[in-house]
């Protein structure tokens, strides 16, 4: 793999409105850059936010909630497709998974894409539905599932 050069992994407290739109739209998750008022509360909202940006311009973020002793919840990490697999991804999730290194669960929902899969897997998370080992079960609630 090969990996960006000078790319700034930054924890931040805010990012630009117009940044975070431009991002979110870039992947395609447009629910979130339809209602910029609700995407910036949900970043300002969170407990750790990690941006990647390549000469200033941003490129990725990854941002979670969490108790800081027992559970680190990812809630979105993305890359703007021109840079995804380089190594922005990785970084970004390292860096989470550094920070809450000392809890004792980190959890993810994501789509049901395989690369995404992998990429979860390279990164150390299992998939619990795979695990024969345990007798977890994962429930959600939401709008309109």
């Amino acid at each position: 793999m090969t990996t960006v050069q000078h790319m700034d992994i930054t924890v931040v407290e805010s990012v630009d409105r117009g940044e975070l739109v431009s991002l979110y739209q870039s992947v395609g998750w447009g629910v979130y850059a339809s209602d910029p008022d609700g995407l910036t509360g949900a970043i300002d909202g969170s407990t750790y936010v990690v941006t990647a940006r390549h000469k200033g311009e941003l490129i990725g973020l990854a941002r979670g909630l969490s108790d800081d002793a027992t559970i680190f919840y990812l809630q979105d990490i993305l890359v703007r497709p021109e840079w995804q697999g380089l190594g922005v991804g990785t970084a970004l999730l390292a860096d989470c998974l550094r920070r809450y290194g000392h809890v004792r669960q980190k959890v993810l929902i994501t789509d049901d894409e395989e690369k995404q899969h992998r990429f979860y897997r390279a990164m150390g998370y299992r998939d619990i539905a795979d695990d024969s080992r345990t007798r977890l079960h994962a429930f959600v609630q939401m709008k309109g599932f």
